[in-house]
C-alpha cells in the first residue's frame, strides 16, 4: 500500500473511525496494475475530516485530497434513495461497510483493503474478477434503470480490463439502452475517450456496435484506425450530437478529419494545418511517419511570416490597393513557394509577381 494512503487510514482509524481503501486502487492492486487514484470509505462525514485533513468536501459527502500526483477521494458509508436523473435524492449515513458496497456498481468495484494491507471481500468480487466478469452489484436492473451510465462503465471495463459482461447485464444492457439518451455529452465524452484509448479498444467498438449503443448516443464509426492521439480517435466519428470538446480539441479533430477527407499528405497539408495533426493524420491513412517528417523538414518556409516579401511590398510591386484580389495571389504565390516552382528569394519573387500579374489583374 502508498504510504499516503495508509497515513490517511492511520488518521481516520486513530480519531475512532473505520476506514478501507475500496474500488479501483484494490482491484487493479489484484491485477497487478498501479494508478494514482485511491478511494476511500469510512465512517468519518466530511465534516470531521475537515478538523482531519486539508481538502476539499462537497455536499455529496464526498471529500478529496490532492497530494503531488495522487488523487484521494474519502467517502462517508452511506445507503442512497430514489435515484433521480442519475443522482440520489437523499442519502442516509451508516456505520455498516456491507451496506456502503450494496450501493456500488459492479462487484469488482467492492473489494475493500485495511490499513494493514488485508483483503476484505464482502460481495464475492475476486471471485469475478479471477473469473474476468463484470457483474452489477445487487439488481441488475434497478442498478442500470437508477443510473444509465453504467452501461458505458460496463462497456468501458471490459475493454481496458478484457472482461466478459455477465449475461443477465448485457440483457439489461439491451433493453435498456434508450435510457442514455439521458446522459450529458460530457459524461459520454468521458467514458468513450477511455475506451478509445485502451489498446484494447476494437472490443470496446465491438460491444457498443453489439448493443447499438452508438445509434442512441449520436455517434457513428465505420472503418477504424488505433492512434495514440485521442483528437485522432475521436476524428473518426461522426457525431449528430454535442460533446463539449474544448477549443482546442475542435481546432485538432476538425483539421485531421479535413486531413483524412484528402486521403494524403502534401506539402501543402504540412503547410496549411502543420506537422502535429499531419502526423496524426497519417498515422491513420497509414503513411509512414519518416516520409512526412521528411517532407516537413525540406519545406522551404513553415508560416506567412517566412515568405520573403509582406503583403504591403506585394501591393508595391504590383501598384495595387490591398484587396482579396491581392489576397489571392499572396495565397497563390505561396503556394508556388511551398512546392519550390519559385524560390523564397525576394527579387526572384518580385520576377515571379510582375511576370503573372495579367492571371489575376
Amino acid at each position: 500500500m502508498d504510504a499516503i494512503a495508509k497515513k490517511i487510514l492511520d488518521t481516520l482509524e486513530n480519531n475512532g473511525f473505520s476506514s478501507y481503501i475500496v474500488g479501483g486502487y484494490v482491484r487493479d492492486f489484484l491485477i497487478g496494475k498501479s494508478t494514482k487514484d485511491i478511494d476511500i470509505c469510512t465512517t468519518a462525514t466530511t465534516r470531521e475530516m475537515l478538523k482531519m485533513f486539508s481538502g476539499t468536501a462537497n455536499s455529496y459527502g464526498s471529500f478529496h485530497i490532492k497530494v503531488n500526483e495522487w488523487n484521494i477521494d474519502i467517502t462517508t458509508f452511506r445507503k442512497e434513495y430514489q435515484y433521480k436523473m442519475r443522482k440520489p435524492t437523499f442519502v442516509v449515513y451508516t456505520n455498516d461497510l456491507k451496506t456502503d458496497l450494496l450501493r456500488r456498481d459492479f462487484t469488482i468495484n467492492t473489494i475493500c483493503m485495511d490499513k494493514q494491507g488485508n483483503i476484505i471481500d464482502l460481495l464475492d468480487g475476486k471471485k469475478d474478477l479471477q473469473n474476468k466478469i463484470i457483474r452489477i452489484v445487487g439488481n441488475t436492473h434497478s442498478k442500470i434503470v437508477e443510473d444509465p451510465l453504467r452501461i458505458l462503465r460496463a462497456i468501458r471495463f471490459a475493454t481496458i480490463l478484457d472482461f466478459t459482461i455477465e449475461k443477465n447485464l448485457q440483457v439489461e444492457i439491451q433493453n435498456n439502452k434508450n435510457l442514455l439518451k439521458i446522459l450529458s455529452g460530457y459524461r459520454i465524452k468521458e467514458e468513450i475517450s477511455k475506451i478509445l484509448f485502451s489498446s484494447n479498444f476494437k472490443k470496446g467498438l465491438q460491444l457498443l456496435h453489439q448493443f447499438s449503443l452508438c445509434e442512441i448516443m449520436g455517434l457513428s464509426f465505420s472503418d477504424y484506425v488505433y492512434t495514440n492521439d485521442l483528437c485522432g480517435m475521436w476524428a473518426q466519428i461522426k457525431m449528430n450530437r454535442n460533446i463539449p470538446f474544448t477549443k482546442i480539441e475542435k481546432e485538432n479533430i476538425v483539421k485531421i478529419q479535413d486531413i483524412l477527407k484528402r486521403k494524403q499528405i502534401t506539402r501543402d497539408i504540412l503547410y496549411e494545418y502543420g506537422l502535429y495533426v499531419s502526423l496524426i493524420a497519417g498515422e491513420i491513412l497509414g503513411i509512414d511517419v519518416n516520409n512526412i517528417h521528411k517532407m516537413y523538414q525540406e519545406l522551404p518556409i513553415y508560416t506567412r511570416k517566412d515568405l520573403r516579401l509582406s503583403f504591403k511590398e506585394i501591393c508595391e510591386i504590383l501598384e495595387v490597393k490591398p484587396s482579396r484580389k491581392v489576397k489571392n495571389m499572396e495565397f497563390f504565390l505561396i503556394k508556388e513557394v511551398i512546392n519550390e516552382r519559385v524560390f523564397n528569394d525576394k527579387r526572384l519573387l518580385k520576377e515571379y509577381l510582375l511576370t503573372n500579374k495579367s492571371r489575376w489583374f
